[in-house]
This record gives C-alpha cells, sequence and structure tokens, in this order.
C-alpha cells in the first residue's frame, strides 16, 4: 500500500498519512508483506523521528546518535501503536521517541551512576529555571521560587541544582583552580592512614601487655620503646642477650595467642 503525504496543511509537514497502512499492518500476518509495510512506514516517519531529535542537539550528545535513539523509539512506536484505540500515530510516536531519547541521556550521558530520582530532580530544577527565565529578568530564579514553580522543597532544588553542575566528572589531575603550583585534585585528597592499625593492634594487646610479669614488661618496653637492643638490654638486667632474645619471642608469641583467640566483639 502507498503511503501517502497529505496536500492539506499540518501542524507538522513530516506527518504522513499512514492510517490506512496501519489498519493494513494490524490485519497482517507475520510474514515478508508485514515486514515490509512495517518498513515503509518506519521510514515514511523518520523526517519526524529526525525533527525530534534535533530538538535535542545542544546537550552534548552527537547528532548522529540523537537521530539513531529517535529511530529505535519511532521503530518502537510503530510496533505498539493500535489504531483501534482512535488515536493519532502522531500523538503516540512522539512521546515515545521523546522518552526514548530522555532515557538516553539519564542512562548513557552520565559520567558516574547517579540514582534516578536525582536526574529526575536536576531536570525539574532545568527546565523550571528555563520557564522563570523567560518572566524574570535581571537576575536568576531564586531557590524559593523555583522550588514553588517545580512544587519540590528547597533542598530537592538545591540538590537538582549540584547535579545540574555534576554532569561530567572531574578528573584528579586537573590542576586546582586558581592554582599556579601545579597541584592536582588528587595530590589533596587523602588515603588510607596505617597509623589506625597500629592504634587497633596497641588496643587489642592493652591488657595482654598489662598482665605479663614485671621484668617481661621492662624488656619489652626497652626493646620496642626505648629502641634499645638486645645486647643493651641483657647489660641493663645483668642476664645473656641469648636469654633476652627468648623472652621477648616468647612474650610476642604469648600475647599473640591470646588476642587472636578472642572472639570478635
Amino acid at each position: 500500500m502507498p503511503i501517502r503525504v497529505p496536500a492539506r496543511p499540518h501542524p507538522h509537514d513530516d506527518a504522513p498519512d499512514t492510517a490506512a497502512a496501519f489498519r493494513e499492518l494490524t490485519a497482517l500476518p507475520d510474514g515478508p508483506r508485514r515486514d515490509a509495510l512495517r518498513d515503509r512506514i518506519v521510514e515514511a516517519w523518520l523526517p519526524m523521528a529526525e525533527r525530534l531529535a534535533g530538538r535535542f542537539r545542544s546537550r552534548g550528545e552527537s547528532y548522529d546518535d540523537l537521530r539513531q535513539v529517535a529511530a529505535l523509539g519511532l521503530v518502537k512506536a510503530v510496533d505498539r501503536y493500535d489504531p483501534e484505540l482512535g488515536n493519532a500515530f502522531e500523538s503516540y510516536a512522539v512521546p515515545t521517541i521523546t522518552g526514548e531519547i530522555k532515557r538516553h541521556f539519564r542512562d548513557h550521558m552520565w559520567t558516574l551512576h547517579v540514582p534516578r530520582r536525582v536526574q529526575d530532580l536536576r531536570n525539574r530544577v532545568r527546565r523550571s529555571g528555563q520557564d522563570l527565565s523567560q518572566t524574570i529578568s535581571g537576575r536568576r530564579p531564586t531557590v524559593a521560587e523555583i522550588a514553588a514553580h517545580a512544587d519540590l522543597s528547597e533542598d530537592d532544588v538545591r540538590e537538582g541544582q549540584e547535579a545540574l553542575e555534576s554532569f561530567t566528572a572531574l578528573s584528579l589531575d586537573a590542576e586546582l583552580p586558581g592554582g599556579e603550583d601545579g597541584y592536582s585534585l588528587g595530590d589533596v585528597l587523602g588515603g588510607p592512614d596505617p597509623a589506625l592499625d597500629t592504634v587497633v593492634d596497641r588496643e587489642a594487646v592493652r591488657e595482654r601487655l598489662a598482665a605479663l610479669p614485671e621484668r617481661e614488661r621492662a624488656i619489652l618496653y626497652m626493646r620496642f620503646f626505648d629502641d634499645m637492643t638486645q645486647s643493651r638490654i641483657a647489660e641493663e638486667l645483668g642476664i645473656s642477650q641469648m636469654h633476652v632474645s627468648r623472652l621477648i619471642s616468647r612474650c610476642c608469641h604469648r600475647v599473640r595467642e591470646q588476642v587472636l583467640r578472642e572472639p570478635a566483639g
């Protein structure tokens, strides 16, 4: 069946007359004839899909990619459209194609995964800001004004505004703003502090060390806190260096075994 572009004026000159083609498509069984008619319908509506894709050209995505996404939305609209419901195909296809493009931005254009709620807030805040900018001159809309226009709380508006500035991630190698010393963002980020493990270990052995005999405690203190050699400890206590070595090994082994046997608190 040929698909005709109406000669009468239409709100969109890229809207072909495919009502009869859709009725025939619905009646046809699966097969080559139905596939060919479906392809002709899609081809006839492609100019409209490309026009819708053009509305999003200034948002950082290539027009070719947007056209492909819009064409995918068009195919979905053709496959799901039911002419028996009485609605014109255009009224069904436009929101379907637009929704497909918006999902593409939501799912593919964020550098990091952002919760859908935050993405929705971002879009509502952006649209409300654009609407208010048409009526407010000389200044930007306030948080309260955007909240009232978008029916959001002011905290939600602030969260959406933060998301507006977070569409892409900043490289850790990027130089700090206003800096001329070559420092990057990564230079100011903290890292694991090995001293924290030492604190945990000290607290774990504190009671066990306190329970050792006084001489063993003194030997461990001189060795690990005063940083004395074993030979000097032996001279200080009047015992052999070998005996000092055995006492240190025995005490450390005992404390370690006691701590490891303790159940997790």
